[in-house]
């Protein structure tokens, strides 16, 4: 069932109608003005029965954390998983799964501002966080991966010194490569942070007044960044 579209009732879990109310609040407050009693009123139920699903802001924000690293993981996931079931390169794999999440992105500002925009006073996000957060840059790694089994990355002219990774980073990986690509796992970091940040400089509005086409130039500067780990992206060539 869509919740976006529904309203509460007794066929609804009290779950979905309160995040639902939760994240209209959150496009028109910001999470720093998200408050139990708010979410009370905008979804017409008792700010006990809201209690009763999540006791505190803090534990409604976090369930808000983790359904939108999902969502936007799973768009990446499926427009990834298209394109290397198309049998398309690295580079257009890439492109497609980027792609996913500008779409996402766009569609939930209030979400993607969430998870990739200022911190929120107050707020720390547990533990549960941190496997769905990691569903993003899991899809960049794997597309490397298989980008490296290919033989499609170029050796980088300038490397990364290693040590700088923690453990956990280069065991999502499946551990550094051998030289000349041994630090392609520091480098997908740097594809990674590149492609948050162009996609918070579009959905904050700060390349509107700049840019004439930021479809157009998103995809150009996915290529620009996709360079970084030695991978091209056929931009302009049928995306193949």
């Amino acid at each position: 069932m869509d919740v976006s579209t529904t309203h509460p009732s007794d066929d609804v879990a009290p779950a979905a109608v309160v995040k639902h109310a939760a994240r209209r609040q959150l496009a028109e407050l910001g999470a720093s003005g998200l408050s139990l009693d708010g979410v009370a009123r905008e979804s017409g139920l008792a700010v006990a029965d809201v209690q009763a699903v999540f006791p505190h802001r803090d534990d409604l924000l976090t369930a808000l954390v983790i359904d939108a690293y999902d969502a936007s993981g799973s768009a990446m996931e499926r427009a990834d998983r298209a394109a290397a079931d198309a049998g398309a390169t690295g580079g257009a794999r890439l492109l497609a799964a980027a792609r996913a999440l500008r779409q996402w992105s766009f569609a939930h500002p209030a979400e993607f501002t969430l998870i990739y925009g200022s911190p929120v006073p107050g707020y720390h996000a547990p533990q549960d966080t941190v496997p769905p957060a990691s569903r993003t840059p899991a899809v960049l790694a794997g597309i490397l991966r298989s980008a490296l089994a290919a033989g499609e990355l170029v050796p980088p002219r300038r490397t990364l010194p290693g040590g700088l990774l923690r453990p956990e980073a280069l065991e999502l990986f499946g551990g550094a490569p051998e030289a000349p690509f041994a630090d392609v796992v520091e480098r997908g970091i740097v594809l990674w942070s590149s492609l948050i940040g162009l996609l918070a400089f579009q959905v904050f509005s700060r390349t509107h007044d700049s840019v004439l086409d930021e479809a157009a130039y998103f995809d150009h500067a996915v290529a620009v960044a996709a360079e970084t780990v030695g991978l091209e992206v056929p931009v302009g060539e049928g995306d193949r």
